[in-house]
Formats: structure tokens, C-alpha cells, sequence
């Protein structure tokens, strides 16, 4: 027997991000959409204990040890209901790896899944988000998938509305970003200064909910952008290659350095792809809609 779920990448369409708090995190106001591109992840029982393996792009970045959040998920299953972590994870992904879309959170929530399911263990939905909780403040949102506002340090998840599709193209780097050195670059060029707590764009959750892209547009914003430029000044030609193709909105994708560019419809997309592709400024090009709904069984 064997269980498959797929789970969603991400993209913020807002991230604010406030001071470092005392335990290392900072507080957000992360607005997560949830769009189509996806990992799967596959579990099989293991007579040899876990053991984990993994294809597709990137799948050489991916760790294939017991720091793996799909492992992780699974041992903090087993101990929750006093069993062996006897499993073969199986990982394909199409998630960038290191690319600021929650890839790692995303196997991390369809492992959760994909184990409950195949033991059996009946968790209710409260139980599996306070685990990925634990496990990581984006992989409570790859569990959910749709849209939605996390505050917290991101774990902490209000589903919204959202009034229509919204069509994005995604420019893959040469190389990823570390979550971590981005935020800590954060906190290196933020120093001195007094930064405001982080709150929730009401215009930009109105756009959402209307299903308005031109709006989103106006409104879609990351904070943790300038550290990820500090770092990966390469990025800045990506943005403009975006900007000087027509997307409505060109920004990078959460701690990056994938970079986002939200389109007026799909035909435009398709363009934006084609120019950045053509601009020899990032390593490949993706297009997908969101919302898209979270992790699920196949």
C-alpha cells in the first residue's frame, strides 16, 4: 500500500515583517496564495525504518536525512500516537528548492498527510495544523493551500476570500537563498531603526476578495525584498526584465530569490514568460494560477 499527496507551492502577495523578537523570530503579516505548482509526496511502509528519496528539479539540493520537514513530520506522528516511523518518503519535486515558494514546508505537510492516511491514525485537522505549526511557520499554510493571512511568525492561519484566479509567472535563479541569512540581513539593514508592527493591507485584502489583479497589483508588497537584493544583487534584472514585459507586479517571492510577476490575465502571462525567458536573466520560467486548494490525497 501506498499513499500520494500533492501539495502546492506559494507565493506572498503580501509579506510585512516586524522586529526580531526575543526568541530569534519576527512577527508577520504573511498574505499566502497558494498556486500551481506542485511536489508530491509518497509514502510506503519501510521494514528498514525511514528512509527518504527524492527526484525532479533541484532534487539534489533536498536533504535526505532526518533534517528533512517531510521526515520530521513523520517521526512527530509516529511519537504522537506511539508507533515506529517505518516509511519510504518519496519526493518528486517541481517546487523550486531554496526559491522563497515553500517547497521544504510543502513536503513537510503532504508527509503529515500522506502518514496519516497510511497509518491510519484518524488526527483531526486541528491535530495536523498544530503539528506543522511545530514544524515550521509556512507549513500550516501548505497544509491549508487557497488564500491566507498568517500572523504570528506566520504559523497562525485566517482563510480569506478570494474573488477570481490570479495568473503569475515565476523566474527561477541560478542559485537559492538561505531563509535564515535573508532575515538576518534583514535585521543588519533594518538596525537602528524603529519598524512597525506588521498589519494586513486592507486594500490588498479587498483585492483579493473582488478577484482584482490590477489592484493586487498596486498593493502586493515584501519586506524581506531589499535584504534579498543586498544579497543577490542579480535579482534587481530579473525585476525589471518583469517590469519592462507588462506584469502588473513584479516583487520577490517570499525570502526569495524566485521572483514573482502577477499578470493581467493568462494570455499575458504567456508573454511575460516568453520575455523573461528571452532576457537571459534567470535560469528558467514558470506560469501558475492560484488560489489552489492545499495538500491533497491523490
Amino acid at each position: 500500500m501506498s499513499v500520494t499527496v500533492r501539495v502546492p507551492a506559494k507565493v506572498n502577495v503580501q509579506l510585512a515583517v516586524g522586529a526580531a523578537r526575543p526568541d530569534g523570530y519576527h512577527d508577520l503579516a504573511n498574505v499566502f496564495l497558494a498556486v500551481g505548482l506542485h511536489d508530491e509526496v509518497t509514502v510506503t511502509p519501510s521494514a528498514g525504518g525511514l528512509r527518504i528519496t527524492c527526484e525532479g528539479p533541484g532534487a539534489g539540493q533536498v536533504p535526505l536525512d532526518r533534517t528533512n520537514l517531510a521526515a520530521r513530520a513523520a517521526l512527530v506522528l509516529a511519537e504522537r500516537y506511539g508507533r515506529d516511523a517505518d516509511v519510504h518518503i518519496h519526493i518528486t519535486k517541481d517546487i523550486p528548492v531554496a526559491g522563497g515558494m515553500a517547497g521544504g514546508s510543502a513536503d513537510g505537510a503532504g508527509a503529515l498527510v500522506a502518514c496519516d492516511a497510511l497509518w491510519g491514525t484518524g488526527a483531526s485537522r486541528e491535530e495536523l495544523l498544530g503539528i506543522c505549526a511545530e514544524l515550521g511557520s509556512d507549513v500550516p499554510f501548505s497544509l491549508v493551500g487557497g488564500a491566507a493571512l498568517g500572523t504570528g511568525r506566520g504559523e497562525r492561519l485566517t482563510e480569506l476570500e478570494v474573488g477570481g484566479t490570479f495568473h503569475w509567472v515565476f523566474a527561477m535563479a541560478s542559485r537559492g537563498l538561505s531563509t535564515p541569512a535573508v532575515f538576518r540581513e534583514f535585521d543588519r539593514l533594518a538596525e537602528g531603526r524603529d519598524i512597525p508592527g506588521p498589519v494586513a493591507s486592507r486594500p490588498l485584502l479587498d483585492a483579493l476578495a473582488k478577484g482584482d489583479a490590477e489592484a493586487l497589483a498596486a498593493t502586493a508588497s515584501n519586506d524581506l525584498q531589499p535584504a534579498a537584493l543586498s544579497l543577490f544583487p542579480e535579482l534587481a534584472g530579473t525585476l525589471e526584465a518583469g517590469r519592462a514585459a507588462g506584469a502588473l507586479a513584479s516583487l520577490v517571492s517570499g525570502s526569495g530569490p524566485t521572483t514573482a510577476f502577477l499578470a493581467r490575465d493568462a494570455e499575458s502571462a504567456d508573454g511575460v514568460a516568453a520575455a523573461l525567458r528571452a532576457s537571459g536573466t534567470c535560469r528558467t520560467v514558470r506560469g501558475a494560477a492560484g488560489p489552489v486548494p492545499g495538500a491533497t490525497v491523490l
